[in-house]
């Protein structure tokens, strides 16, 4: 089991622009690598680094992600973001079996599920996914599938209170479980990587027996 450690960084205003975070992220020393391939009949591996840190408020991620083809397709929030070129952190709060899935094509489209596996997760109300916020270096208009070397970035910000199942008010001293995953569904050259390692037959993302940890220091 992969273990990260997620410092605190200290921050001018309570919420700052998305382009301040951004660049506070890429000052971070140490990137969590998004490079597990689990199933062999899916070996095409894109190069996947991510920053994480927290405030008073919110959780940070910043993916960093080369990659050789590129789609962009889904525009509004809770579509199968899976299917194009996709970030994903699926994290676990508490030892209640609940968590929530937080997926982000390279356009900033969010879909956001939560529940206590893939049979009964339910896709959460478009109000609360409203709250995360998105910075995506590609923009935000939808792009058809594309090839070549493409690198692109997404910065987010996750307030505490989008983890609605829970009561979280302080990240210090907490651990999480959680995975980050890098996948393209309906590429033309599908993907499926992640960072702690998955132990299942075919790809599966809901499988918080899999999880690593998140100590929050």
């Amino acid at each position: 089991m992969k273990v990260t450690e997620v410092k605190k960084i200290e921050l001018k205003t309570a919420y700052p622009g998305l382009e301040t975070v951004s660049a506070m992220m890429d000052e971070l020393k140490e990137r969590i690598q998004i490079d597990t391939i689990n199933w062999k009949e899916y070996s095409y591996k894109p190069k996947v680094e991510l920053s994480v840190a927290y405030s008073d408020h919110e959780i940070f991620l910043k993916y960093y992600v080369k990659e050789n083809y590129f789609k962009a397709e889904k525009t509004e929030d809770n579509q199968a973001v899976c299917e194009d070129s996709c970030v994903e952190f699926f994290v676990s709060p508490e030892d209640d079996g609940i968590y929530y899935n937080l997926e982000f094509n390279g356009i900033g489209t969010c879909l956001l599920g939560s529940g206590t596996a893939r049979e009964n997760s339910t896709r959460v109300n478009p109000v609360i996914i409203s709250k995360i916020r998105r910075l995506s270096s590609i923009g935000k208009e939808p792009v058809r599938e594309k090839e070549g070397e493409i690198e692109w970035t997404i910065t987010i910000a996750v307030p505490f209170n989008v983890f609605f199942h829970h009561k979280i008010k302080e990240l210090k001293g907490k651990t999480f479980r959680a995975n980050f995953y890098k996948c393209g569904d309906m590429l033309k050259v599908p993907h499926y990587v992640t960072w702690n390692p998955v132990g299942t037959e075919n790809p599966d993302y809901h499988q918080p027996a899999y999880f690593g940890l998140l100590k929050f220091i």
